[in-house]
């Protein structure tokens, strides 16, 4: 067909449609150095703070100065990670950035948080050869997530929002609640009874 031009492998992963990156060389080249970035950041000596700091702005989408991550961390790229000011994550984060992972600021994350933008479909013709799909995640100001919860790919979670620990969200949740469980759902909504 004339004029017809194939679209990139960035740009089906980026529309959430179905793809393969098995044989990707620049994916694995960007994958490579995040990695490498990643085990100088998680070998890291405790003081050296500024160290970390540089070597986080070095790969994260959007990474600012007041920020506290403890190692390990773990990311596909990190440039499809942007996160906002007063950002704090405990032990074991692991980020599936195949696309944008938007973290609002002052969040708090527990250990052991797992926020994956990519699955894999449930017929098992489309996964023979490694078919996956992404699908971008926000998460608002204010969020506090418990340790071992999992945000699943396209979810969405609103300012203020508390999601309990060992919760798996597998839906959009609204801004100002609770939300606990497997699948997460809303507890009930945060109100100023919650100040003492």
């Amino acid at each position: 067909m004339k004029g017809f031009k194939p679209m990139t492998l960035k740009e089906k992963m980026a529309a959430g449609l179905i793809y393969t990156d098995l044989d990707s060389q620049e994916l694995a080249a960007e994958h490579r150095h995040c990695l490498e970035i990643l085990h100088e950041f998680n070998q890291s000596a405790p003081g050296e703070v500024k160290l970390r700091t540089k070597l986080l702005q070095k790969i994260l989408g959007s990474c600012p100065e007041d920020f506290w991550i403890e190692p390990p961390l773990r990311c596909s790229y990190g440039y499809n990670t942007f996160i906002g000011n007063h950002f704090y994550a405990n032990y074991n984060l692991t980020i599936i950035d195949d696309v944008k992972v938007e973290i609002g600021e002052h969040v708090l994350i527990a250990p052991n948080v797992v926020i994956t933008t990519s699955g894999h479909p449930v017929h098992p013709d489309l996964r023979l050869h490694g078919g996956q799909f992404s699908r971008p995640i926000k998460i608002g100001n204010h969020v506090w997530l418990g340790a071992n919860v999992v945000i699943l790919p396209g979810i969405e979670i609103g300012d203020n929002s508390v999601i309990g620990a060992g919760s798996i969200v597998t839906r959009n949740i609204p801004p100002n609640v609770v939300a606990v469980g497997n699948p997460c759902k809303i507890l009930r909504a945060i109100t100023d009874t919650d100040k003492t």
